[in-house]
């Protein structure tokens, strides 16, 4: 698989605790982009943040359940992530989706011509 140079940065953020029929929903996520043959998913997992609630989240308060902050980022051609957004709009009921523009330098062993 080879992403065009000019691409497309998905990035999504939610809560740790966020839900998809039972399962968490950043695996949803990753799990439908791969079964979409898109380029490659990650998830990064943040010590504190705060959304739209303006509730902090962060791991320095003892809890049982931090619902720390989630980012998911996925990096492909303008096309694919179009084709994806109407599969978040389908499994995410709340969260950020945010895109933008990047230059690819890099993807796999060989640099980019």
């Amino acid at each position: 698989m080879q992403i065009p140079k000019q691409a497309i940065l998905l990035r999504i953020f939610i809560g740790e605790d966020d839900q998809c029929n039972g399962s968490p929903l950043y695996e949803a996520i990753v799990l439908k982009a791969r079964e979409q043959h898109l380029a490659g998913a990650t998830v990064l997992r943040g010590p504190m943040g705060f959304g739209k609630s303006s509730r902090l989240h962060t791991t320095k308060i003892l809890r049982l359940s931090e619902d720390l902050p989630l980012v998911i980022e996925i990096v492909d051609s303008e096309e694919n992530i179009n084709g994806f957004l109407p599969v978040l709009d389908g499994i995410m009921t709340s969260g950020l989706i945010t895109l933008e523009k990047v230059q690819v330098l890099r993807y796999g062993e060989q640099a980019m011509a």
